[in-house]
């Protein structure tokens, strides 16, 4: 084990192209050098009156700090940083709140713009559906894109969510509308989704799921 006292970084997730693991500071450089461009920002974090890929650059490093640092049993975001061969291409998250009683997780996630249309998204998302559904029990997952991100979209829909209404938030200096999707666990377990997804370093983890 390498960490006795936080399970959670021998957490381990592939897929056939993949390897998830859970992202560490010494991740955050690399991943900040790949955020794409036209990465949205969400819309609940903080602004700063800087350049608009410093402030994504900024949002990038402090979601990571917030999620170690807040990290409880009912309130937790679980980070992987996501390689191909070695290399980190995206981030892809697991989050949760009051987990044990509601067992609905969130998600989000990015990939490097070389990496797109290779189907990388969807495995990210399976791998992350097939933890949460498989030995955590998740009941639903739930996710959120911009009403024009037809990519994320895509993927959700692929993979069984279906919609789950709209909210509208402020975008930039204007404001814009955000799609809300939920699969159920049956839906998930109606399907060969999972797999392709191997999941090694579980159980020491449950504690600090609030399993």
């Amino acid at each position: 084990m390498s960490s006795p006292w936080w399970p959670l970084a021998d957490l381990r997730l592939t897929t056939p192209e993949l390897d998830l693991r859970p992202m560490t500071e010494a991740d955050l450089p690399s991943l900040v050098a790949i955020l794409p461009d036209d990465l949205d920002q969400n819309p609940a974090a903080v602004r700063f009156d800087v350049a608009r890929r410093t402030q994504r650059a900024v949002t990038m490093v402090q979601s990571y700090w917030v999620s170690r640092g807040s990290w409880r049993p009912d309130a937790w975001n679980l980070m992987f940083a996501v390689c191909r061969e070695g290399s980190l291409v995206g981030a892809q998250s697991l989050e949760a709140e009051d987990f044990a009683a509601l067992r609905t997780v969130d998600s989000w996630s990015f990939l490097d713009t070389t990496s797109r249309g290779l189907g990388f998204g969807k495995q990210m998302r399976q791998a992350i559906l097939s933890l949460a559904f498989g030995p955590m029990e998740a009941e639903y997952a739930v996710t959120s894109a911009w009403d024009d991100n037809h990519a994320s979209l895509g993927v959700s829909r692929a993979l069984g969510y279906r919609d789950n209404g709209v909210t509208t938030h402020r975008r930039g200096d204007g404001r814009g509308t955000i799609a809300h999707l939920r699969v159920t666990r049956d839906d998930w377990l109606g399907t060969d989704h999972a797999d392709d997804v191997g999941i090694s370093g579980f159980e020491p983890c449950r504690p600090f799921l609030g399993i």
